[in-house]
């Protein structure tokens, strides 16, 4: 069997390594296509650096456009000329859905996407234009089946990969401490983003919002989990924080030891501001009080702000359908109420846990890995 998948960004990577995984252990599968440094341990060779396509924002996308349709159609003709049983795309769908269209105009190739549009947040109408190039839709939550099955594509719920990641205990959070030099110090952890971009506009929004919050907590020590491509950008604007924080990247590290580092991270802290996305989730797992925060460009985020049709972001109050997890956003996402709303979950961390619990069991915690899930209902459906 051969298999051609597209990720475009770190966790469509963890997405598609999980699956490929999934497949090696079902069926004969030869991989193909564009990745992370994980499908690629998982035996894919990447067309081009997958870090090419990590761009999110309408505005943000501009001035890298002739580069990334020349990669879109680079990436079709490769797909075409490979005829694989099946083309899997994996999240990014702007860069993803536009290969899809160009490979069904010329072949009968099945398509799946992995993780369904947030139709049920804003821009409704992608679901049905999706449908005229995607056969099968694999989704990360619950409620996401019925929308996309409306539109008239098969879709199955496979779980969310975030209930298979292992929590940190006791004896890995006093050994990441003692390497740290952080003693029995509450953490609170800040995570800008992993875009370029994202981390440019938070980082100083988030370092002004953190004053306050230390001159309150002074025994706090701040850490920031990061990624490669903005290790340096985050040294660089953390310079002017009120705390030089601890600043957790991968170089020097294997892939291995960085996410158990930042599992003891996430497993020791007593507190969250986060950019808003899926690291909700992954709060959620460690069961650490949050608060969430994200502004985009201004003109995306006026042309956003009248499409949603949520009036949260954050989907651990979405799986939950509570809103016990505060959200600065947009106009609201200033160092004030941020501050604030930091102060206030400190002031009572318990809020959120119920929450928190709900989430994991409605995304599939104690059941299969979703990636051998997901790998089932590709096979299933061919």
């Amino acid at each position: 069997m051969k298999v051609f998948l597209v990720a475009g960004e770190a966790s469509g990577d963890r997405l598609g390594a999980a699956l490929m995984a999934g497949l090696k252990t079902l069926t004969d599968v030869e991989f193909a296509g564009v990745g992370g440094p994980l499908m690629q341990a998982e035996g894919l060779d990447s067309l081009f650096a997958m870090d090419e396509l990590s761009v999110m924002g309408l505005v943000e996308v501009l001035p890298r456009y002739r580069q990334l349709k020349r990669r879109i159609s680079q990436t079709a003709a490769a797909v075409l000329e490979a005829r694989p049983d099946v083309l899997i795309t994996i999240d990014s769908p702007d860069f993803c859905l536009r290969v899809a269209r160009i490979v069904k105009a010329q072949s009968d190739i099945r398509t799946v996407h992995y993780v369904a549009p947030s139709v049920w947040a804003w821009r409704p109408k992608r679901a049905e234009k999706m449908a005229r190039v995607i056969d099968h839709v694999l989704a990360l939550l619950p409620f996401e089946p019925p929308f996309m099955e409306a539109a008239g594509m098969a879709c199955d719920f496979v779980g969310h990969p975030v209930v298979t990641e292992p929590v940190a205990g006791k004896a890995e959070q006093a050994t990441f401490r003692a390497a740290h030099g952080l003693g029995d110090a509450p953490l609170m952890l800040v995570l800008p983003g992993s875009r370029r971009g994202e981390v440019s506009r938070l980082g100083p929004v988030f370092g002004r919002a953190l004053g306050p919050v230390l001159a309150a907590h002074p025994a706090l020590r701040l850490v920031v989990p990061t990624t490669g491509n903005v290790t340096e950008l985050v040294r660089q604007i953390t310079v002017n924080w009120p705390q030089m924080p601890l600043i957790l990247g991968p170089a020097g590290h294997s892939a291995a030891e960085y996410k158990h580092q930042k599992a003891a991270a996430f497993a020791a802290a007593t507190g969250a501001l986060a950019a808003s996305g899926t690291v909700s989730l992954e709060l959620a797992a460690t069961q650490t009080p949050m608060v969430m925060a994200y502004d985009a460009n201004w003109l995306t985020r006026t042309i956003i702000k009248r499409m949603l049709l949520i009036d949260t972001a954050t989907l651990v109050n979405l799986v939950s359908d509570t809103r016990d997890v505060p959200e600065c956003n947009g106009a609201d996402c200033t160092p004030e109420k941020i501050a604030a709303a930091l102060l206030g979950v400190m002031s009572d961390p318990q809020a959120q846990l119920a929450a928190m619990r709900l989430t994991m069991q409605r995304l599939g915690q104690g059941g299969e890995a979703p990636g051998l899930r997901a790998a089932r209902a590709v096979l299933a459906r061919l």
